[in-house]
């Protein structure tokens, strides 16, 4: 039986690790972390400028006139609008340098805007607060209803002020361009076959939360899965579910932490290409949106023989070498797996310094670190009070923490 104060921890954790990571996800080169904030040690704002920031420019093109006949919203960007090139907007800066850690196209240093630009220390990026979308939905029904759900994500990101993240991920926008389409809301998810960055790590969060209204690993599986189609069709998220699913619950009924996370690290198929090699393939072809989509597909989904072995990682690597050489710090979880649990592992399930660990190895910290927060605090007796209220919205999180695990409690 799932332990109902390890899965409160669980929902704490992900808030708190996602709100810590926040002001330096993405920043790849860690000397950056340094320069501006010495070391991630608590809460805090997001920067101007993101050294190493692409978002400006990303590109949201749905079909308006179809939209509009359908009586479908398609407008997600709203007061963030100014930093993407859409069909409905002005786009006023210019993209001309290839630089960062994968050379993609960016604007000139002073007008890299951060991905959760005016975010303020102790706020939650827009994946957390989907969660509490997925959270509120099961809350006011008593049970998951997938059409609710849907609905409840289409209004939160179409209607403005709802929304103070700038950042929307590529499957948010591709979700919401095949939407105007026409395409029924349960088939609106974008494949990984056609767009690579879907088999990412954002596709994992929601469905590990949903896990936890079933009783039984082998039942929560399903059901996660199951609601991973909505966004994310992709191998990879669904191999990293089939991993981490039933660890969090191994987790939550009170298994010995470390050696529960030595035995599901070891069902972690290793990438053939990986971490430096994985980098240079990016930066050789200027971006990996130059890559040709049956060469990306090939990258991300051939694995080699092995598996992962915690105990050798960190007898034959140091911190340096596995964050970036060995395992790129990118949003794919079959680099992100690896890290996550080796952050977890040498920290002996510490969960204030597994949370920092992953902040200050920066890359796709935020997402990781929400699945990070959860397994640590699955395995740990008690979140520390002080980091639960650095949340600037811990009374409404803490009210959605505890609807949300009586609703589980009740079923």
């Amino acid at each position: 039986m799932m332990d109902t104060t390890r899965i409160k921890n669980a929902l704490w954790g992900a808030f708190i690790s996602d709100s810590i990571a926040m002001p330096v996800h993405w920043y790849y080169n860690r000397e950056y972390i340094k320069e501006g904030f010495g070391r991630i040690k608590w809460f805090e704002n997001a920067q101007h400028p993101h050294p190493e920031s692409f978002m400006v420019g990303n590109s949201y093109h749905p079909n308006i006139k179809k939209a509009q006949e359908l009586g479908r919203p398609f407008d997600i960007t709203h007061e963030h609008i100014r930093f993407y090139n859409t069909n409905y907007n002005d786009f006023n800066f210019k993209l001309a340098v290839h630089a960062g850690e994968h050379k993609n196209v960016m604007p000139k240093k002073g007008e890299r805007y951060h991905y959760h630009h005016g975010l303020k220390a102790g706020e939650n990026t827009l994946g957390a607060n989907l969660i509490r979308v997925l959270m509120r939905s099961i809350i006011k029904e008593g049970k998951y209803d997938q059409k609710v759900f849907i609905e409840d994500f289409i209004h939160y990101l179409t209607t403005p002020g709802l929304n103070k993240d700038p950042y929307s991920e590529i499957y948010i926008r591709a979700w919401f361009e095949n939407y105007s389409e026409g395409v029924p809301p349960h088939a609106c998810a974008e494949e990984q076959r056609n767009v690579w960055s879907i088999g990412s790590n954002g596709g994992i969060i929601r469905p590990l939360i949903l896990s936890l209204t079933s009783k039984s690993s082998y039942q929560a599986l399903g059901v996660a899965l199951q609601h991973q189609q909505i966004t994310h069709r992709s191998d990879n998220v669904s191999s990293a579910l089939t991993v981490l699913v039933p660890l969090l619950h191994k987790l939550l009924e009170k298994a010995e932490p470390l050696s529960a996370l030595k035995e599901y690290a070891s069902k972690v198929q290793l990438a053939k290409i990986s971490g430096a090699e994985l980098s240079k393939a990016y930066a050789d072809h200027k971006g990996p949106g130059n890559i040709p989509k049956n060469v990306m597909w090939k990258i991300h989904t051939e694995f080699s023989d092995r598996e992962l072995d915690l105990d050798m990682l960190i007898k034959n690597f140091n911190e340096d070498e596995i964050l970036g050489p060995v395992f790129t710090t990118g949003c794919y979880p079959e680099q992100s797996l690896p890290i996550l649990m080796y952050l977890i592992y040498k920290n002996g399930f510490h969960f204030k310094h597994s949370v920092m660990d992953n902040a200050n190895a920066g890359g796709d910290c935020v997402h990781r670190g929400i699945i990070l927060g959860m397994l640590v605090g699955a395995g740990c007796e008690e979140v520390p009070n002080k980091l639960k209220m650095g949340l600037v919205e811990y009374d409404s999180i803490n009210e959605e923490i505890e609807g949300f695990v009586k609703v589980i409690q009740a079923t």
